[in-house]
């Protein structure tokens, strides 16, 4: 894979159609004022409302635009493919690494392959060859042969924001100098078995977060001995090995450094879904860890993200527990609560009443 991308030209060489039949999607196309249009249900691996029932997902093929009316994603050709390859956009690095698997995939080796068209007659698009290791087994979160050395856990990044000694030391907290995590705080990942399954970076320098270097860095893709091993962060929900449960009382949050901060606070059962999105698969352990007669409390950032999150983990863990949307103000986060205003609103449901 070269290391080169040009986003804007990428988007007006992708054939959308092109690269919607490689994902599976069996294109229909309509003819409006606004060019070809595809309606149909949304492929997306993070869409689970729009799956079986109506067709959420539009498609305008000559604009190379799409945007799903059940789960609210949109975006260019890109966008899509990056999705479809399980990766987030709005994270830069995630985006680059999809766009440069869109690049490589398909403009370069094509070859044609026979679709439908609407009358029933074929003609050809084009479709990418075979990877050479596209028969190679991968491996999703696979538990880790090695441990991060040399990690400062006195780093001055947690003590200013207030991390005590035992809350770093618990979660196995430390600023890496070196290495693909160099410049980050190094956060243990484990998988519900309590294996330790890879490490995320927060990046320590503000000032340093760019489209190349995102704020959050996850485990990359990786081959080794033949075999891919890759990491699916909707597989796990972060701190769920920790929790003893099935427990009386659940908080579901967005980032790690709110379970750090509730769990300093005394709020021990506390889980992160690592950013605005929950998986089927995510709720699916949440709901798990929360007793039947239980409740689980929602305390996602108050931005727009954080409604995106809590609205997505309403659908999923309603049906099968008692959930209480806590809503904190704009652009207010659960570490930005003490002891006692976090005792405050887990209580009465935060700021407004509870969804």
């Amino acid at each position: 894979m070269t290391g080169w991308v040009d986003f804007k030209k990428l988007r007006q060489e992708l054939d959308f159609e092109t690269v919607l039949c490689a994902y599976g999607v069996e294109v229909k196309i309509k003819q409006t004022h606004g060019g070809r249009q595809h309606q149909g249900f949304c492929p997306l691996p993070t869409c689970n409302e729009g799956k079986g029932r109506s067709p959420s997902f539009s498609a305008n093929l000559d604009k190379g635009i799409w945007q799903c009316f059940s789960c609210g994603a949109k975006g260019n050709t890109i966008d899509f493919g990056v999705r479809m390859e399980g990766l987030d956009p709005e994270r830069a690095r995630d985006f680059r690494q999809g766009a440069l698997h869109l690049q490589d995939r398909f403009l370069k080796g094509e070859q044609p392959v026979e679709k439908k068209e609407e009358d029933g007659k074929r003609r050809k698009l084009t479709k990418p060859s075979p990877s050479p290791k596209q028969d190679a087994r991968i491996v999703i979160n696979a538990p880790l042969d090695f441990e991060l050395k040399g990690i400062e856990p006195d780093h001055p990044y947690l003590k200013e924001r207030g991390y005590t000694k035992e809350t770093i030391a618990h979660f196995g907290l430390g600023f890496c100098a070196r290495g693909l995590m160099k410049g980050r705080i190094a956060i243990e990942l484990h998988n519900m078995d309590g294996k330790r399954i890879g490490y995320a970076g927060r990046l320590v320098d503000e000032s340093a977060v760019n489209e190349d270097n995102p704020r959050y860095l996850f485990p990359p893709k990786r081959e080794k001995e033949g075999v891919i091993h890759e990491f699916h962060k909707s597989e796990f929900v972060y701190n769920g090995f920790q929790i003893r449960g099935p427990v009386d009382s659940l908080v579901v949050v967005e980032s790690f450094t709110a379970v750090w901060w509730l769990w300093q606070h005394g709020f021990k059962n506390a889980v992160a879904v690592m950013g605005s999105t929950c998986s089927e698969r995510q709720a699916e352990h949440i709901a798990k860890l929360c007793h039947e007669a239980g409740r689980v409390w929602l305390l996602p950032d108050g931005d727009e993200a954080g409604v995106r999150c809590a609205e997505t983990l309403l659908r999923l863990i309603s049906p099968h527990r008692f959930v209480r949307w806590v809503q904190l103000h704009q652009d207010k986060q659960p570490t930005d609560l003490d002891e006692v205003e976090l005792g405050q609103v887990l209580k009465t449901g935060g700021d407004y009443a509870g969804r």
